[in-house]
């Protein structure tokens, strides 16, 4: 008898250690949901490199750290209605940026916001994406001189009138203020 229920103790041990691992999480509300995947952007296989449009950015696996940025920043709003009253004629944007680097990840899409409710044309605009040691396959990138991503290059008329370089000094918008407004003065 007692080898009996040895035996059925070794049986149960061994079946349950051949069930899989890959459970189904249950939700607050007791309903399945799949398991979150977490993309490694240090993985070059999810870099983007040259020159890209927005809709690289904005679509799996990038949307992940996109949206999330872009719908949680909280825009100073006395600067945008200043930048708003600002002409867009002549204006053009450069955004250097790195889809492997965290400052990256965060600043574009608060730019990006920023952009939108000013209403800048889209055309206007020039994404280029670069490796980890900051080169782009891109004709003619080396003149831009980028040692730090990203980098948001403001011109006007073509000709470069300022920078915000990795980290806002003040933020996003004052900062793009104080350049686009230096002039005025």
């Amino acid at each position: 008898m007692n080898n009996f229920f040895t035996s059925i103790l070794f049986v149960v041990i061994l079946v349950s250690g051949c069930i899989s691992g890959n459970k189904t999480l249950l939700a607050q509300d007791g309903k399945e949901e799949s398991p979150v995947q977490k993309t490694n952007f240090s993985d070059q296989s999810t870099w983007v490199l040259g020159y890209l449009v927005r809709s690289q950015i904005t679509r799996p696996p990038h949307s992940e750290w996109f949206t999330k940025e872009y719908e949680k920043y909280a825009i100073n709003q006395e600067a945008l209605e200043k930048i708003l009253k600002i002409n867009h004629e002549g204006l053009t944007f450069r955004i250097v940026l790195g889809t492997w680097c965290p400052d990256s990840r965060r600043e574009v899409p608060r730019f990006m916001k920023i952009i939108d409710r000013w209403q800048f044309p889209a055309g206007n605009i020039t994404f280029v994406g670069v490796d980890n040691s900051k080169i782009a396959p891109v004709g003619g990138y080396d003149t831009l001189q980028i040692e730090r991503v990203p980098t948001f290059i403001i011109m006007q008329n073509k000709v470069e009138t300022g920078r915000i370089i990795e980290n806002p000094v003040t933020s996003l918008e004052q900062d793009m203020l104080n350049i686009l407004t230096r002039n005025e003065k």
